[in-house]
C-alpha cells in the first residue's frame, strides 16, 4: 500500500479527532506567512533598488494564484486526499521560498516573482484548501469549530512569520538597519524554507481522514438554533454548485468582506499614523500587530460562534456590524485613538471570522461530498479582493492627496466606499436560501465513494496488524502540537511587545 494512497490515510473507527489539529494548523501556520510580506518590502527595495509597488506585486501575485489554484485544483485535493495534496503544497512552498532565494542571490528580481509569487501562491492554494475540508469532515457536529481551527492557523502564520523574519535578517545581517536586513534577505528565505519544509511533512505525516462507519461520540451537537440554509443530506458536486445562484451570493459576500477588511489592514501602519501624526513607528507596529491578533482570533472565535447562531446570522453580523464601524472609523476616528484602534479591531475580527465561516457556510449549503472543491472555486472572490481592496484605497489616497488633503481626508472617502460594499455584501447574505434539490448529485454516486473508502479501510485494517504506525502517529502529533503551541507563544510575546510601544507612545 502506498503512503500516498487514501487507504493509508484512513482512521480506525475508534481515533482521537483532535490529534487532526495539529496536522491541519501546521500547513495554515506555514503558508500564513505570506501575510507578513511586507516585512520584506523596504529590505527588497534596497536590495534590488526599486520601488514599493515592484515588490508590493509579489504579494499580490501570490494571493492572485492562490484563488486560481484552489479552483483549478479543488477538485483533484478531494480525488487525491489531503495527504498528497498537502505534500505537493509544501513542495510547492518551499520551492518558492529557494527559487526566491535564487533571485535575490543572482539579483534577479523576476525569479522572486516566479518563485514566492507564483510557485508558491499555486502552493498557497492546495494547501489553504485541503486541511479546511479534512477538518469538517471530523467535525460535523461543530463545523464552524473545525473551520476555525484550520483557518486560524493562516490568520497566526504572520503573527509568527513576521518577528521571526525580522530576526532572521537582522541576524543573518549583522543589523537593525534596512540595508542589514537585506544583506540578510537570501539566508532567511532558505531558512524559512527549511523550518516550513519539516512542519508541512509532519503535518501530511499526521493527517487522517475518518473511517466511513466513524461518528463523533455523544448525541450530535449542530447548535442551538440550527441553520435556516442547511438542509440534511445534501451532497451537490462542485460543477454543480457553480451553477446556483447560492453560489454566487456567497462570492458577492465574501469579496465584500475580504475587500473591506484589506482596506484597513493593507494600509494599517500609514493609515494609523496619518490620523496620529504623534504616534511613532514602533507605535504603528503595534498597531498591525494588534490587527493580525484579531483577524487570528476572529477566526476561530466567530466562526465557533455561528455553530450557535447560524451561518446566515453571523454574516449579517460580520457585514451589518462591520458596515456601522467603517462608519464610525470614517467620521469620528479621528477624534479618538481608542475609538480608531477598538473600531479597527472589531472590523478584523469580522474580516478572519469571514474567511473562516464560509466553508461551513458552503458546507450548510451543498453538503461535504465536495465541499473542498467548491471552497476552491469561491476563493477566487478572495483574488478579486486582494486586486481591488488595494485598488481603491491606493486610488483615493493619491487623488486626495495631489488635491492638498492630508491625515483623515486621505482616507475617509475610501472608508465610505468600504460601506457600500458591505450594503451590498448585506443584501446578497438577505438573498441566500435553501438550494433546489434539482441539483443534488444521484445518492448511489456518492454511497459508491463511501463504500470505497470502507473497502480500503478494511483492507488497511487487514493488512496491517501491528500498531506501532498508530502510535507514531501520536506521538508525531504531540511534538507537532508542542511546536506549534511554541511557535504561537512567541509570536503572541512578540506582538505584546510591540503593542506596550504603542501605547507608551
Amino acid at each position: 500500500m502506498s503512503y500516498f494512497s487514501r487507504a493509508a490515510i484512513i482512521a480506525p473507527k475508534q481515533f482521537n479527532r483532535w490529534l487532526i489539529v495539529p496536522a491541519a494548523l501546521a500547513i495554515h501556520l506555514s503558508i500564513g506567512q505570506v501575510y507578513g510580506f511586507s516585512v520584506f518590502k523596504k529590505p527588497m527595495m534596497e536590495h534590488f533598488g526599486v520601488g514599493e509597488v515592484a515588490v508590493g506585486w509579489i504579494f499580490s501575485l501570490a494571493i492572485g494564484m492562490l484563488g486560481i489554484s484552489s479552483a483549478l485544483f479543488g477538485s483533484w485535493v478531494e480525488r487525491v486526499g489531503p495527504r498528497v495534496s498537502m505534500t505537493v503544497s509544501g513542495v510547492l512552498w518551499v520551492a518558492g521560498f529557494l527559487i526566491a532565494a535564487a533571485g535575490i542571490a543572482t539579483g534577479h528580481l523576476g525569479l522572486v516573482y516566479f518563485g514566492y509569487g507564483f510557485v508558491g501562491g499555486i502552493g498557497l492554494g492546495i494547501g489553504y484548501i485541503s486541511p479546511v475540508s479534512t477538518l469538517m469532515k471530523w467535525f460535523p457536529d461543530r463545523p464552524g469549530l473545525a473551520t476555525g481551527l484550520a483557518i486560524m492557523g493562516f490568520g497566526g502564520g504572520a503573527l509568527i512569520a513576521s518577528p521571526a523574519s525580522n530576526r532572521l535578517m537582522e541576524a543573518f545581517g549583522g543589523g537593525v538597519e534596512i540595508a542589514d536586513r537585506a544583506v540578510g534577505l537570501q539566508p532567511t528565505f532558505l531558512t524559512l524554507a527549511a523550518v516550513y519544509l519539516v512542519v508541512i511533512a509532519m503535518g501530511a505525516f499526521c493527517i487522517r481522514l475518518p473511517h466511513p462507519d466513524w461518528a463523533p461520540s455523544g448525541a450530535p451537537r449542530v447548535g442551538k438554533k440550527p441553520s435556516k440554509v442547511a438542509i440534511v443530506g445534501a451532497n451537490v458536486s462542485a460543477a454543480n454548485a457553480i451553477r446556483t445562484p447560492q453560489f454566487w451570493c456567497l462570492w458577492v459576500i465574501l469579496f465584500c468582506n475580504i475587500t473591506a477588511g484589506i482596506g484597513i489592514l493593507e494600509n494599517a501602519a500609514p493609515m494609523v499614523q496619518d490620523y496620529f501624526p504623534s504616534l511613532s513607528a514602533a507605535a504603528a507596529a503595534g498597531f498591525v500587530g494588534l490587527l493580525s491578533l484579531s483577524n487570528m482570533g476572529g477566526r476561530f472565535i466567530w466562526s465557533s460562534a455561528s455553530d450557535v447562531i447560524g451561518r446566515k446570522n453571523i454574516y449579517m453580523v460580520y457585514l451589518g456590524a462591520g458596515l456601522i464601524f467603517y462608519f464610525l472609523l470614517a467620521s469620528a476616528g479621528h477624534t479618538s485613538l481608542a475609538l480608531f484602534v477598538v473600531s479597527a479591531l472589531i472590523l478584523l475580527t469580522f474580516y478572519g471570522g469571514g474567511f473562516a465561516t464560509i466553508p461551513a457556510y458552503l458546507r450548510d449549503l451543498f453538503g461535504v461530498y465536495q465541499v473542498g472543491a467548491i471552497h476552491g472555486r469561491l476563493l477566487t472572490a478572495w483574488s478579486a479582493a486582494g486586486v481591488v481592496g488595494p485598488l481603491i484605497i491606493n486610488m483615493v489616497v493619491e487623488r486626495q492627496a495631489s488635491r492638498g488633503h492630508e491625515g483623515p481626508q486621505l482616507y475617509q472617502l475610501s472608508l465610505y466606499i468600504m460601506c457600500v460594499l458591505l450594503a451590498v455584501g448585506l443584501v446578497a447574505n438577505v438573498l441566500v436560501r435553501p438550494v433546489d434539490r434539482k441539483w443534488f448529485e444521484d445518492p448511489a454516486t456518492v454511497q459508491a465513494k463511501v463504500d470505497a473508502d470502507r473497502v480500503s479501510a478494511v483492507g488497511t485494517q487487514t493488512a496491517s496488524p501491528a500498531r506501532s504506525e498508530g502510535a507514531a502517529h501520536a506521538v508525531a502529533a504531540a511534538i507537532l502540537a508542542a511546536v506549534i503551541v511554541a511557535l504561537l507563544v512567541y509570536g503572541l510575546w512578540e506582538t505584546a511587545v510591540k503593542a506596550s510601544q504603542m501605547f507608551a507612545g
